[in-house]
């Protein structure tokens, strides 16, 4: 056998690649907004923002403004000190030029520049350049205007003196380069109200305002036209922020559609070896936990040291008290951490000099000594505030007493209930056609409502992949449903044993036994309010399912359409109104039409005949309107609803945990008239099938 011959290649220095400037950023987005997708679009306006909060944070500022321009055109100034623009003497090009077009280049790593920031990795400016397609930096400072451009990353030149000005701060513009963010460049204006309303509570006596003028028609401004464009703006959608109350308004606003346990918010600052504390909470009558992490005013959705040290004194201090109170009996164990933190909504906020955090996109917090700092301001003053206010006091531990209890009992239902479903068909539930596959990143569960659509489900899917599990009816609001209650129900009992992950403390997701699960029920009233009831019960127990992108909702055909031999779906009135013609005119014609109509009255729903002029020859189209899945027969719902080919599926994601946990709270909860509010706000929205 002829040996094989081996291409050689040389490995020397002339193999490496050294990047230049911001090139590294625009090769690797992700290494420093974590990605290209709409959460990475949307950390560009973060980094600039928190640049003008950093202003705010150190006295410089009190007034931002952000503004979305037609032609996807970002404006973020402030009123702060603006950036130097005299010569660096390293870089011998202007402080300005230096900041925006070379990474780790800014005023946050020593000196007397900032005494607190949230961008001390220094790379956000910089990178939302060199992710840019344009941008442009206005500075006022000195007496003077000043102006520098540039086009993916690179300066287009100096910077240029405008002229004289007595006004001082900073206004950058950016448009997004649509070669890097190619899913969509399109900025969520509700998104960056609910990110800057958090900042205003964080920062007392800040201003923010925000403005969508992008369908105002108004011309950009021009470079020099100063800091403020607020007042061109009357009719466009806008918001403006400003609290005096910091943190104990926020949590009062993440609590205002709850019922809250005690009347007293704790409140209490204070600065331990460098490190600022801030903290506020109350707790609600909520079987959830809202907490929010801050490090810097930088929001730390995946915590880190501060929330540990928080965690680990709210439990020590609520045993001490429960003890010494005799609300916790002698008779009873400990309470645990998640008996502590059920019902609280609480934030915790550390400033620190000198900041770590565990990746780019500053997402958990890595500093170790914003632990103890934490641990002993808060357990000490939480300590004194239970003291001193023993009905509050008593109302607190009885929440996490019954905690206590509810997690005993659930903890009995569950290991009942998994005991059970191991001895039952190997854990599954009789009524789940499951699919043949056991690879799980093929097989898809259809959650269907009723045994008229399960029947046709299982007759139409591909058997090989796709499991059917019916529900039948409404299942239980879990909302305000503890785990024994929910496990209570067959039908959500049969879900948990079909997803195979189990539930509270051993959730297991990588058990999860597919990796589509789609909710299919009817395009009615019902059907919406079964979709909302899973939904509800997805997003308190089974989170990381929407997180990993396992979930989604099916979009069945709302009409079908028969034109002669030939056949249609429409999923909307619009795709209907183009298959038909706008101008199409219904006939009253049934009877003369009866023979077509024989196999859609088998099927149900409702009908009717429509003429139209097509090649100058009049044409009938019988039109069926769906109700339900069950009226399909099993080649339709193959055809329009699970065919991988041809189907169209909704993904189920949450962009704003704490937005949907809002929503949820009002639609699902107790509150009638929070819910009656939401109703009457929001019926002109509502897409009404009557």
């Amino acid at each position: 056998m002829a040996a094989e011959k081996v291409k050689k290649t040389t490995y020397d220095a002339s193999s490496i690649t050294v990047l230049e400037g911001l090139e590294a950023v625009r090769r690797r987005p992700g290494m420093y907004i974590g990605t290209t997708g709409p959460d990475g679009l949307h950390h560009l306006v973060w980094e600039l923002f928190d640049n003008c909060r950093d202003e705010a944070m150190g006295n410089f500022a009190d007034d931002i403004e952000l503004v979305l321009l037609p032609g996807n055109i970002v404006r973020v100034s402030d009123n702060g000190r603006g950036i130097p623009v005299d010569v660096h003497k390293q870089t011998k090009v202007s402080a300005l030029e230096t900041i925006m077009t070379t990474l780790h280049a800014g005023g946050k790593f020593g000196g007397d520049g900032y005494k607190v920031s949230g961008g001390l990795h220094g790379v956000g400016a910089s990178v939302v350049n060199g992710l840019s397609s344009w941008l442009r930096v206005e500075v006022y400072r000195d007496g003077g205007a000043y102006v520098q451009e540039y086009a993916l990353g690179k300066r287009k030149a100096a910077v240029k003196k405008l002229g004289a000005s007595k006004l001082h701060g900073t206004v950058t513009s950016f448009i997004p380069d649509p070669s890097i963010f190619t899913t969509t460049t399109d900025f969520d204006f509700e998104r960056i109200v609910a990110h800057l309303r958090e900042q205003a509570y964080l920062v007392r006596g800040l201003r923010i305002t925000i403005i969508d003028a992008r369908e105002s028609g108004v011309k950009v401004p021009s470079a020099g036209d100063g800091l403020y464009i607020r007042n061109q703006f009357h009719n466009s959608p806008s918001q403006t922020f400003y609290f005096e109350g910091g943190l104990r308004s926020l949590v009062a606003f993440h609590n205002r559609y709850q019922k809250p346990v005690h009347k007293n918010i704790f409140y209490i600052e204070k600065e331990v070896d460098d490190v600022d504390v801030e903290i506020a909470l109350q707790y609600t009558d909520d079987i959830s936990s809202q907490v929010f992490p801050f490090a810097n005013n930088i929001s730390n959705q995946e915590g880190g040291t501060h929330i540990t040290g928080f965690r680990a004194a709210l439990t020590r201090t609520l045993n001490a008290y429960g003890r010494k109170s005799g609300v916790l009996k002698e008779s009873e164990e400990n309470l645990t951490g998640e008996d502590a933190l059920e019902g609280i909504t609480a934030v915790v906020s550390v400033k620190l000099r000198e900041i770590q955090f565990e990746g780019q996109t500053k997402g958990k917090l890595g500093s170790v000594e914003a632990r103890g700092a934490v641990e002993n301001v808060f357990s000490e003053a939480f300590n004194m505030f239970l003291e001193e206010n023993p009905d509050d006091a008593r109302a607190i531990v009885a929440k996490s007493v019954l905690a206590l209890k509810a997690r005993k009992a659930a903890k009995a239902a569950k290991d009942s209930v998994l005991r059970k479903g191991a001895l039952e068909g190997f854990g599954l539930p009789g009524k789940l056609a499951d699919c043949s596959s056991h690879e799980a990143s093929e097989s898809e569960l259809f959650i269907v409502e009723g045994d008229s659509a399960g029947g046709s489900s299982k007759q139409g899917r591909d058997r090989r992949t796709q499991a059917i599990l019916p529900l039948r009816g409404k299942i239980l609001n879990v909302e305000r449903a503890r785990l024994d209650k929910m496990l209570a129900s067959q039908e959500i009992k049969h879900l948990i044993l079909a997803l195979g992950t189990a539930i509270g403390d051993i959730f297991d997701l990588s058990k999860l036994r597919y990796h589509k699960i789609i909710i299919a029920t009817d395009a009615d009233v019902d059907g919406a309010h079964i979709r909302t009831l899973l939904l509800t019960l997805f997003f308190r127990h089974f989170k990381p399912v929407i997180d990993g992108g396992f979930l989604y909702i099916a979009q069945p055909p709302l009409y079908k359409i028969k034109r002669g031999r030939e056949i249609f779906y429409a999923y909307s009135d619009e795709e209907k109104i183009a298959i038909v013609g706008k101008d199409a005119e219904v006939i009253d014609e049934a009877a003369d039409a009866a023979q077509e109509n024989a196999q859609a009255d088998e099927a149900g729903g409702e009908e009717e005949v429509v003429e139209v002029e097509v090649k100058g020859k009049k044409q009938k189209i019988l039109i069926q309107r769906y109700k339900g899945l069950g009226e399909m027969n099993p080649e339709e719902l193959w055809e329009t609803t699970m065919d991988p080919g041809r189907r169209v599926l909704k993904q189920v994601d949450v962009n704003d945990a704490a937005d949907a946990d809002r929503i949820f709270d009002i639609l699902m909860g107790e509150d009638v008239s929070s819910r009656k509010t939401f109703i009457q706000s929001n019926a002109k929205l509502a897409n009404l099938d009557i």
